[in-house]
């Protein structure tokens, strides 16, 4: 895990600069795994931040072309930090991964 500072949009003019503690990814992902093997729902707290996997469902998403429903696995907070990966192209295939990291300080 590593301490950066991320930018907080807030409704005001203002941007509050925070440090935050933002786990390796390669620990994230061997968790998300492990999770996926298992293939059983699950939420709760994760490295230090909200964490939820949802296994893959036979039954399409709504509106969609997809014929099943992909495994995923979210992390952290929207506008903050997050992470996600999604098994849309089957659940033994490797995951797409998504890293929303903008307003992480450089």
């Amino acid at each position: 895990m590593i301490t950066v500072k991320a930018k907080i949009h807030v409704l005001s003019e203002e941007s509050p600069v925070v440090p935050i503690v933002i786990p390796d990814l390669d620990e994230v992902r061997a968790f998300a795994n492990d999770l996926h093997k298992k293939g059983l729902p699950w939420q709760g707290e994760a490295f230090g931040w909200s964490a939820e996997y949802t296994p893959e469902r036979a039954e399409p998403p709504l509106d969609s072309k997809m014929t099943f429903t992909p495994a995923d696995f979210v992390i952290g907070e929207s506008g903050i930090w997050f992470f996600s990966m999604m098994w849309e192209h089957g659940k033994d295939r490797a995951p797409v991964e998504f890293l929303d990291d903008k307003n992480i300080v450089p």
